[in-house]
């Protein structure tokens, strides 16, 4: 739920924001509703436009509308309740601040007088990946980040702490997604054709390559829909044709409105090996029924990775047919959803209603 807040004292908070005022950090916490992420406001991140902010009391607040935290920052721990805590977030702080390298695992324990040992089991508890897996997607993020800059990419593979090219062409398929010169023109040896229809939740997004079905999307205004898949793959060859792969949007439609219960389209999507990783096990779970971030890290053999496995489901780019709503706190509660949290609330009342119909005939 949005601050209910004047104009006026939005302004303030927007102005501590741009300044980056750690005097009121932890008070208060923003999102850009064009990335779906919250933030501190002291959050080293470039700033977003002014009409993508939104702020929270709390980053529960900012959850539970559908955002998730931000992994610079980290926002999710608005406390820090244990010295281990306290240590590992210093040790992400260290971490990010190696912009040219991944520092060693002895030189982190030096850090925070931790054994290896330990600092290796609390970090994965916390944050839910190693120091290694956490500082090299830092190191793939500076990457991306140059490439769609525009930098040469010899150079923002050395500065980013990439030890050789073959290195990073290795990674490549995992981290990009794609080759780093594709990846540094965005797309732009891609052709995505897109087309918005009306649904129940709003407006349906559904984007295609010549290899499947990239993007679904759900939101309240189609051109802001538009606005994030033109973001997203912003030099790629994108046009509108809402009569194009009518029967896979009807099909989505139905899915939605639950004259369908299962889909099986071709899918163009691009993600860490992680990431895909989740989404396939988010693609078994049967129509009707949930899990746990807790299963789910379980059903990968990564039990401990539940926050990791909770980024991944927000990363989810294809809305609905990789049913990331079906996924629940330990406690039953909703979680997060980059929809929007009211849609998965939606989503779910209407298979568990179709669930109970059908078992009554």
């Amino acid at each position: 739920m949005q601050l209910q807040q004047t104009q006026l004292l939005e302004e303030t908070l927007w102005k501590a924001v741009l300044n980056r005022d750690a005097t009121i950090d932890g008070k208060f916490f923003y999102g850009v509703r064009s990335t779906g992420i919250y933030c501190r406001p002291i959050c080293p991140s470039r700033r977003p436009n002014r009409n993508q902010v939104c702020f929270f009391q709390s980053a529960k607040e900012a959850q539970n509308a559908g955002f998730r935290p931000c992994k610079r920052c980290q926002p999710q721990f608005e406390t820090v309740p244990n010295p281990a805590k306290a240590k590992i977030l210093a040790v992400c702080r260290y971490i990010e601040a190696q912009s040219d390298r991944i520092p060693t695992l002895s030189e982190l324990c030096s850090q925070v007088e931790m054994s290896p040992s330990y600092l290796q089991k609390v970090f994965k508890q916390i944050i839910g990946v190693s120091p290694f897996q956490y500082a090299d997607a830092l190191r793939s993020q500076r990457l991306k980040q140059r490439l769609q800059s525009g930098e040469e990419i010899a150079h923002a593979v050395y500065d980013t702490g990439y030890g050789s090219s073959s290195q990073i062409y290795e990674k490549a398929p995992k981290q990009l997604g794609m080759t780093p010169k594709i990846y540094q023109q965005a797309g732009k040896t891609i052709n995505i054709v897109y087309a918005i229809a009306p649904c129940p939740l709003g407006y349906l997004l559904v984007a295609t390559t010549d290899k499947g079905i990239c993007a679904v999307k759900l939101g309240d205004e189609a051109d802001k829909l538009e606005h994030i898949l033109n973001q997203e793959f912003h030099q790629a060859h994108i046009i509108r044709d809402d009569h194009i792969h009518k029967e896979w949007i009807q099909g989505i439609l139905d899915l939605i409105a639950g004259d369908e219960t299962h889909l099986d389209l071709p899918l163009d999507i691009r993600g860490t090996a992680f990431q895909k990783q989740v989404w396939q096990v988010l693609q078994k779970i049967p129509y009707s029924e949930t899990r746990t971030y807790t299963d789910i890290a379980r059903d990968i053999a990564k039990p401990q990775a539940v926050r990791a496995v909770g980024n991944a489901c927000g990363a989810n780019p294809i809305a609905v047919i990789i049913p990331c709503h079906r996924v629940l706190r330990s406690d039953g509660s909703l979680g997060g959803y980059r929809w929007g949290i009211e849609r998965k609330q939606k989503l779910l009342v209407q298979e568990s209603k179709l669930s109970k119909d059908d078992s009554n005939t």
